[in-house]
């Protein structure tokens, strides 16, 4: 159940920082947010708005609360494999997913083909450059780096699933930079004053504000498409491994986004920082830390939380304190029994399982948002 830390402000979260509830507050006082200001249990500091939280406006969107990877999210396909049809170790298939799913800062694929999904996309509101066309193209299907990951898990049946996370790589964060920086100049030109620039906000029916919409709707669109064509990869290349097998299902979900909504009798922009949409029946993908658990969830449809739930267990440390105060080794230790990039474990520190909170507190906390249909366990995890 959540407490009231500020006014304006729900919090599911039993673990969080008092600079996450500073500065969510600071969300929550803006004159168009209209009702309270949701924390999900995974909820921390983020840039401009918290990760984690959930901000219902009235004829207004925050460019920085969506924020720099628009349509980041999750998508989790349910195999008929099952653990027993799987070889004795996956690292097989490491080799054969890295070099199908290119990784890293501005990877992409070295030679790529267009893919129909791309084409059906259509281009964005914004003209873009010839070199960010490109980019378009070559990044489509790459997985991005950070905490961008793709797994293989079994289930509590022993079912194998497939799990990646991915959003609109390059040109996603190009169109949000663009339209966070022409929101903080119209603020300075419209003399607004703000606690945090990065709360910097368009108006509806104003151009800039009809430019942003197209080109985040479009950055969401080609972030869910290229994790279908990951998943699809990902799927092809599971089952020359392992046998071949059929999906069951996919889960698609967007994490990081906004769109029009009903709540409270009032037609809304619910941005989703850091958030899942879980409203009743809705199906979503919550991942763990390198090493724990992630889980299947259905939405409990909580108007409470603008039928919302957590993206993930959110993080405890920064990057640059869990660099400073774990190691390699430690990590190594954690991820005992996977088949991960153990020869880059001194890189990945920073996705350490102890630098997040407790999945399992996080699931706890958030009872009253989703049920639990599925628990993932991580047999294969290979990191951006």
């Amino acid at each position: 159940m959540p407490t009231q830390p500020a006014p304006n402000l729900l919090s599911w979260a039993s673990e969080i920082d008092e600079g996450a509830i500073k500065q969510a507050a600071r969300t929550a006082s803006l004159p168009f947010v209209s009702g309270h200001v949701a924390l999900m249990p995974d909820a921390h500091i983020g840039i401009g708005a918290t990760v984690g939280s959930v901000i219902p406006t009235e004829n207004a969107i925050i460019p920085a609360a969506v924020g720099v990877d628009i349509g980041c999210g999750m998508v989790a396909t349910e195999t008929t494999l099952t653990a027993a049809d799987l070889p004795d170790t996956l690292a097989a298939l490491m080799p054969m997913v890295e070099h199908r799913i290119p990784a890293g800062v501005g990877k992409g694929h070295q030679d790529p083909a267009m893919d129909r999904a791309l084409g059906d996309l259509g281009l964005p509101h914004t003209d873009l450059d010839p070199r960010m066309t490109r980019k378009v193209a070559d990044q489509f299907g790459t997985l991005g780096s950070g905490n961008h990951f793709v797994e293989v898990c079994l289930d509590e049946r022993d079912r194998v699933w497939t799990v990646l996370h991915s959003g609109s790589r390059g040109v996603g964060n190009q169109l949000a930079t663009m339209h966070i920086v022409g929101a903080k100049k119209l603020m300075k030109k419209q003399a607004v004053a703000l606690e945090d620039p990065d709360l910097a906000y368009l108006v509806q029916s104003t151009p800039e504000f009809t430019a942003y919409i197209e080109d985040m709707l479009w950055a969401q669109r080609y972030a869910m498409a290229s994790r279908a064509r990951m998943d699809k990869v990902l799927i092809n290349a599971l089952f020359k491994v392992a046998g071949q097998g059929q999906r069951v299902r996919t889960i698609n979900c967007h994490h990081n986004f906004t769109q029009q909504e009903s709540h409270y009798g009032k037609s809304l922009w619910i941005t989703r920082k850091g958030a899942i949409k879980a409203d009743t029946g809705d199906e979503g993908v919550i991942p763990g830390s390198m090493g724990t658990c992630s889980y299947i969830v259905r939405g409990r449809g909580n108007p409470e939380s603008y039928h919302s739930c957590s993206h993930g267990a959110g993080r405890r440390m920064s990057r640059t304190k869990a660099k400073r105060e774990l190691s390699a080794t430690s990590l190594t230790a954690a991820m005992s029994g996977r088949t991960w990039n153990a020869d880059r474990a001194a890189a990945l520190v920073d996705e350490h399982p102890a630098a997040y909170k407790s999945i399992d507190q996080v699931m706890a906390d958030q009872k009253d948002l989703v049920a639990i249909q599925h628990t993932l366990r991580q047999i294969f995890n290979y990191k951006g």
